[in-house]
């Protein structure tokens, strides 16, 4: 016989669209952001619709309405706070850009490391999750860096065959995540800079300083 715990679960769950409640965008806003923190804070396992309910003051009842479970609202708040913070970078330069993206992933490494960490496990465990995370935290980056190096081959600061290219979203969106694991510390704005000048720049025949007249 299934608990009580487990029935008033299943019970949301299998409520019809139709009876979704209206929720303003301005609202879902902020219980996304309540999601993210409480992932940030204590991990995925211990994410609860009460526990969200409780920090955004909504009922448990509301939550589950519009959005049936935990790994609904979870996905839902990755794709509702997608950031597209690279896209708006283009300096002239190659080597501009990616320092300019380099100092934009590190001022936000101290929230999104957090949040990766936290749901790292479960999106393993789950193909929607780890989508969402992708969409939401990872791809935007990719696409906005190899739109960077795409346009530097396009002036032709790097030929368009440079081996080392397709590795740079790599490299730098890899760092980020890794610096924490080796070191115990945030990949942040000081640090990738830093990467990206002798790491990066090198391997792409660039340097740091202005182009060459």
């Amino acid at each position: 016989m299934p608990s009580p715990g487990s029935a008033q679960e299943s019970a949301p769950e299998s409520a019809p669209m139709s009876r979704r409640s209206k929720i303003t965008p301005e609202r879902a806003q902020e219980l996304y952001g309540a999601v993210l923190e409480l992932l940030r804070e204590s991990g995925y396992e211990s994410l609860t619709m009460e526990g969200v309910a409780a920090r955004t003051r909504c009922g448990k009842s509301t939550l589950y309405r519009q959005w049936g479970s935990k790994p609904e609202l979870v996905v839902a708040a990755l794709h509702g706070t997608r950031r597209m913070r690279l896209t708006n970078i283009d300096t002239g330069t190659l080597a501009g850009d990616l320092l300019a993206a380099a100092r934009a992933i590190g001022e936000a490494s101290g929230s999104d490391t957090p949040l990766m960490h936290a749901l790292s496990h479960a999106a393993l465990q789950s193909p929607e999750l780890l989508c969402a995370l992708r969409e939401a935290l990872i791809l935007p980056e990719v696409a906005a860096i190899d739109a960077m190096v795409r346009r530097g081959q396009e002036r032709g600061e790097i030929a368009a065959d440079l081996p080392g290219a397709a590795f740079v979203a790599a490299q730098l969106l890899g760092v980020m995540r890794a610096r924490p694991l080796l070191e115990g510390r945030y990949a942040d704005a000081a640090y990738l800079t830093g990467f990206t000048e002798r790491a990066i720049l090198p391997g792409l025949g660039l340097t740091a300083g202005p182009p060459e007249s």
